[in-house]
């Protein structure tokens, strides 16, 4: 392998080695593991990571479920907390409540929320589970009562009628809450301090109609609105899609109804100061594997994807939906239009991204085409009938899923972004690439890596900013790194994110593992209520 065909990104050692799966640094997984021995973790089962270790077998690993609680006040730190580094980083993964049946898939563990506070230099950590309908159900029976990742057939039939969501896959603020977010249900809603559960079922008091929530909302730059959308939003197999926008206090001030042309997982969106952007992908639904007691979704080979767009504000009848190749897009870094062109930054693949996907036609997943980069999608939309989308990609040497912004600039234009990722140039191209963050300058094209300590492993990026109006990027970039030689011991670890390459300004040395993550999000302090 040539070192040109290394940058690029086609070696398979490095895609297997050091790909970040498109769930996050915590639910990566081997290609080959498709049918594990016995007493091995299931297919999809994350390596190098805590995750990893409550799908193992008790004898080698010890206990299954991780499940703890912590409180650690004044957390041991390495270097110097900011003193302007003021707030909370909270971040959520699945942790599984009781073993997994054999078939399920990692997404499908009970959400377990950690909070980092900040404060005059210090920090403290808190996790606690979301107390929602599922959680609460299960622990009263003592036994799983939901045992298909979205397979409601699966339901014991004693909690029809409540909430079948996890709430692991994100968490933001809101109106003076905490919520906790899955797409297949409405948020529920946390204390910011205690991370009590207030309301199992989020629903706006009343005002969501959508029978589902995305987990990847966005935040207006200019009114801080909230905007979501659901899928499936009409219930099960529903090709309806709700989109809305609250104010910060609460009041729905806008909502819009579409269709799409088949049901694929919409995970993510992007919305922009004139339009809304869906982009549906072939990881559709497959009612027949769910009647045989499998999950919700299938990869299907060779099926397109739908680029679609309407104009923010309106009725949805505007929609355009522009067909295009074999694509999977989950996680925007970002968008903006300037009027006549829309453009999204997205994670893509070729392929599926999810190794414990199924693929419908029954071939093996390959990690070099479900592999993402940052790619930017593209569309004319001051065409009555624009014919097809572009696809280019930004920064091809680099390899990875969940990017982030500054999250001030979700609607607008913006010039920074952040990547975990495995080293896109090693030095030793014969060892596992190092665990990496990425910082893109959009403007002029370049980036800048950091590289986690040998034998760590990187969970998704936040950004602080230093203060409410300090500049585009100017603040701080954290995230957990796990490490497997250590029992899954974690660290927190804080970068200025300016300069990432230069290392941590601080490390929050922990004592333990911590609950695995998917996605996180940075809550400043004047947001979080004071404490009674």
């Amino acid at each position: 392998m040539t070192r040109k065909n290394r940058k690029a990104g086609v070696d398979r050692r490095q895609f297997m080695g050091g790909a970040i799966g498109a769930a996050g640094a915590t639910l990566m997984a081997a290609a080959e593991a498709q049918q594990p021995p016995a007493g091995a973790p299931p297919a999809g089962a994350p390596r190098g990571s805590d995750i990893e270790s409550r799908y193992s077998a008790p004898p080698s690993r010890g206990p299954q479920l991780f499940r703890a609680e912590l409180d650690i006040t004044d957390c041991e730190v390495e270097g110097r907390i900011p003193a302007d580094l003021d707030g909370a980083f909270y971040r959520v993964g699945p942790d599984a409540q009781y073993p997994l049946r054999a078939g399920n898939i990692p997404f499908d563990g009970e959400g377990h929320v950690s909070m980092f506070r900040f404060q005059n230099g210090h920090v403290n950590l808190k996790t606690r589970f979301v107390r929602n309908e599922r959680y609460l159900a299960q622990e009263k029976a003592g036994k799983i009562l939901f045992p298909m990742y979205r397979n409601p057939y699966m339901d014991d039939p004693s909690v029809k009628g409540l909430s079948r969501g996890t709430h692991n896959t994100h968490i933001i603020h809101h109106n003076g809450l905490l919520l906790a977010l899955k797409e297949d249900s409405p948020p529920a809603a946390m204390d910011l301090n205690t991370l009590a559960t207030v309301d199992p079922v989020y629903t706006f008091k009343g005002q969501l109609q959508s029978k589902t929530f995305t987990a990847h909302p966005k935040t207006d730059s200019r009114t801080g609105n909230l905007l979501g959308f659901g899928y499936e939003a009409k219930g099960h197999n529903t090709t309806d899609v709700n989109v809305f926008e609250y104010t910060p206090d609460g009041r729905k001030v806008w909502d819009a109804w579409v269709s799409v042309p088949y049901v694929g997982m919409l995970h993510d969106y992007q919305v922009t100061e004139n339009f809304v952007m869906l982009y549906v992908i072939p990881l559709a639904i497959d009612e027949a594997q769910i009647a045989r007691g499998g999950i919700h979704w299938s990869w299907y080979s060779g099926q397109p994807t739908y680029f679609g767009y309407f104009r923010r504000g309106g009725d949805g009848k505007d929609i355009k939906w522009i067909k295009g190749p074999e694509r999977s897009a989950t996680h925007m870094m970002g968008g903006f239009d300037d009027g006549k062109r829309l453009y999204v930054d997205v994670e893509m693949s070729l392929s599926n991204p999810f190794p414990f996907m199924p693929m419908r036609d029954g071939s093996r997943w390959d990690p070099v085409r479900g592999a993402s980069h940052i790619t930017r999608l593209s569309a004319d939309v001051s065409q009555k009938n624009p014919k097809d989308y572009q696809i280019e990609t930004l920064y091809p040497n680099h390899i990875g899923a969940l990017p982030r912004q500054d999250d001030r600039y979700n609607t607008v234009p913006y010039r920074y972004g952040f990547l975990p990722c495995p080293d896109p140039d090693p030095k030793d191209p014969a060892k596992r690439p190092a665990s990496c963050y990425a910082r893109f300058d959009l403007q002029n094209r370049s980036s800048k890596l950091f590289r986690a300590p040998e034998g760590a492993q990187l969970a998704e990026a936040c950004f602080a900013p230093k203060s409410a109006n300090a500049p585009e990027g100017v603040g701080y970039l954290m995230g957990v790194a796990s490490y497997a030689a250590q029992n899954g011991r974690c660290d927190l670890i804080i970068l200025d994110a300016e300069r990432v390459d230069e290392g941590p300004i601080a490390t929050v040395k922990l004592p333990t593992r911590i609950a695995g993550q998917i996605h996180g999000w940075w809550v400043p302090g004047a947001a979080i209520p004071k404490k009674a």
